[in-house]
């Protein structure tokens, strides 16, 4: 009986067996398509390089109209430069400052600008470079303009926005001067400027290194921000004497008070926007260095910034690089702090990686600005055909 009732359960189990589907084709492996690293750059950045684009379009457009086009080009060096020099002067106080709110930091530095470029342009007559646009060469105030002038600060624009702290100095004015022997002299300033600033930097560190890092144990007294702010500000005001040139190239060199407020009240704003974005890409090139968020080490960089660059300012009216001068103080100040501290073999090489890297920034945007200097002005073409081949 049992046998049969088994029997009876194997054979409905049998036909209500499923049959076996049809065999599906496996599909092909789909392969994950790699990016490269100028792949996904271009991606992350398409908007800006859309921006680039069309700015390069409408600098071809407007340059052949001079009331134009000497507005425009302001506008994009105005921007460029502060945002590329940034980390120069306002670099160490926003990295220093992540604490407080952007718009103190802005309002504060904000009035020095305003204060600062009022006073050139009241005791100079209208001209708001410190009469660094005096040299000549510069003192002219330009009729007319060629794309590469306009196209200039965009490059800049570009370089900048890709952490390549370039010289605004030699990318903006060189492209305005009349004689080689002014950009020769230019080069001369600047070079001079960073090894003073390299070795003041090294020899400062090398002797006060051990009382600095007791400075800048625990947590730092309130008046050393207030020293901070005070000696930041002081940096800032020496800055902008030597740099206001770069700005102002573009523009008549006696401004009306229509063109001043113009003036003022763009690159005004123009900070404003920079504090909000913290200093924005190329304040990375300050946050690698070594406890520059600190503030107490922030100051003291800012006060030997702010000693060179005064003393500089004062020897001559000629321009110069405050970019050559800053990536000197940084790279004598770094490796002051390693021999000081007999550092490994390794942190060495760290270090000459970073002195080297920032040096090869500078020397990229000295050799584009001679290039473009050379591409657009006759007389330095001329000159360099009568060195060469008589």
């Amino acid at each position: 009986m049992h046998r049969f009732y088994f029997s009876l359960i194997l054979r409905k189990m049998a036909k209500t067996k499923k049959k076996p589907g049809p065999v599906m084709l496996a599909k092909p492996h789909k392969f994950t398509k790699r990016y490269s690293l100028a792949d996904v750059l271009l991606r992350k950045e398409k908007k800006f390089l859309y921006f680039i684009a069309f700015s390069l379009i409408a600098a071809g457009v407007l340059y052949p109209y001079p009331s134009i086009a000497m507005w425009v080009g302001f506008a994009f060096a105005g921007y460029s430069a502060i945002a590329n020099d940034s980390i120069q002067t306002i670099g160490t106080f926003i990295g220093s400052n992540e604490d407080k709110k952007w718009y103190w930091q802005w309002l504060f530095m904000g009035l020095i600008f305003v204060f600062t470029v009022t006073y050139s342009w009241i005791v100079f007559e209208g001209d708001v470079s410190y009469q660094r646009l005096a040299t000549p060469g510069l003192d002219k105030t330009p009729t007319n303009f060629v794309y590469l002038q306009l196209a200039s600060p965009i490059i800049l624009l570009l370089l900048t926005r890709f952490r390549i702290p370039v010289s605004t100095t030699f990318m903006l004015l060189s492209v305005f001067t009349a004689t080689s022997g002014t950009i020769l002299s230019m080069i001369n300033k600047s070079i001079a400027g960073y090894f003073v600033a390299f070795f003041s930097a090294l020899v400062i560190y090398l002797i006060l290194t051990k009382v600095i890092k007791r400075f800048i144990k625990g947590e730092a007294h309130v008046s050393w921000t207030v020293a901070q702010w005070v000696i930041s500000g002081f940096l800032w005001y020496t800055w902008l004497a030597q740099d206001l040139a770069n700005i102002a190239v573009y523009l008549p060199r006696q401004l009306n008070i229509y063109e001043f407020l113009v003036f003022t009240g763009f690159i005004f704003f123009g900070l404003g926007f920079l504090f909000y974005k913290k200093g924005d890409k190329i304040q990375n090139i300050i946050n690698e260095k070594s406890e520059v968020r600190d503030v107490r080490s922030a100051t003291i960089i800012d006060l030997v910034y702010a000693i060179i660059l005064y003393f500089f300012k004062e020897v001559n009216n000629i321009p110069m690089s405050t970019t050559w001068v800053f990536v000197g103080l940084l790279a004598g100040r770094e490796l002051g702090m390693r021999l000081r501290a007999h550092d490994s073999s390794v942190k060495f090489a760290k270090t000459f990686n970073l002195i080297g890297k920032d040096i090869l920034s500078v020397a990229i945007g000295l050799i584009i600005s001679i290039i473009l200097a050379v591409a657009i002005n006759p007389v330095i073409q001329q000159e360099l055909i009568n060195f060469f081949f008589e």
